[in-house]
């Protein structure tokens, strides 16, 4: 006798179903990079949705700068004078400075660093994943960016372009567990590598020699070892230095630059040898 509701395979049976599925998917994705297409497409077509999620947030801080009182306005107009007086005094010191550098590289033979195209990018999203710190950024390919470019923030290196959508891309920050960073030490060339520790504030360098010349409140810039990050950008300061002779390395922690829980306009960086240019008829923050 046919009955009229019949009973489909267990919950248990179905739960298997999925897990064998899922851990081959992940396989093929891991070992084959099988769907690096199919991820694209499905970035770009999600992006719509991240734009409509940002859109109160965009609304809302608009209307709060609306309701900016006159005064505040113009004492904003006078510290941006005054700090753009001094920047500009700064920059007369720097122009001198590079003009002499170039000079000293010439005669010693030495590779003159070539200037770099930048654009600035908006903060969208931040990864809700507590086991991973990632932004998403409003610029994508159609801007030229492309996977490992680096990204900077005011003051120094906030991480690189993991993944790249139409109009949108995915940044792993320098703290994210899975990151490291080659750097050196800029007051005496001290090479050094920082790991993520899973904090916007922390870094971990490794395998730090006890007898290695480092010293807390060092600045540590990028090195340009293994062509990911452009040389010279400030990254981290030292914080802390334990050597305890019964451990094969110093202890050593340092802190980002930038400030990786208070984002929102960066600088997207393109190297002349990047596999990609900027492509500034798509935008109009572009930096000279």
């Amino acid at each position: 006798m046919n009955t009229m509701f019949t009973r489909g395979p267990s919950i248990v049976s179905r739960l298997a179903l999925a897990l064998v599925v899922s851990v081959v998917l992940i396989f093929v994705d891991h070992k084959y990079d099988g769907f690096a297409s199919v991820k694209v497409y499905l970035n770009s077509l999600v992006s719509p949705l991240q734009y409509i999620a940002s859109l109160p947030g965009q609304i809302l801080s608009s209307s709060a700068e609306k309701f900016s009182t006159h005064k505040k306005l113009l004492e904003d107009n006078e510290h941006l004078t005054l700090q753009a007086l001094s920047m500009s005094e700064k920059l007369q010191q720097f122009e001198l400075l590079k003009a002499e550098n170039d000079r000293l590289r010439t005669l010693l033979g030495s590779p003159i660093s070539a200037p770099v195209q930048k654009m600035v990018t908006e903060l969208m999203a931040v990864d809700n994943n507590p086991f991973s710190l990632q932004i998403i950024v409003d610029k994508g390919a159609i801007n030229g960016v492309y996977e490992g470019q680096t990204v900077l923030d005011d003051k120094g290196i906030v991480g690189q372009i993991m993944e790249v959508g139409s109009t949108n891309s995915r940044v792993l920050l320098l703290a994210d567990i899975t990151h490291a960073i080659p750097l050196r030490n800029a007051r005496n060339n001290v090479q050094l590598i920082a790991n993520g520790s899973g904090q916007f504030n922390e870094l971990i360098l490794e395998h730090v020699a006890h007898s290695a010349d480092i010293q807390v409140g060092d600045l540590l810039v990028s090195s340009g070892l293994g062509n990911i990050f452009p040389e010279g950008y400030p990254t981290a300061t030292i914080t802390s230095i334990v050597r305890d002779e019964s451990r094969p390395f110093a202890q050593v922690t340092a802190t980002p630059i930038a400030q990786l829980d208070r984002l929102r306009y960066l600088l997207l960086l393109w190297p002349d040898d990047a596999p990609t240019q900027p492509n500034l008829q798509q935008t109009d923050q572009s930096v000279n």
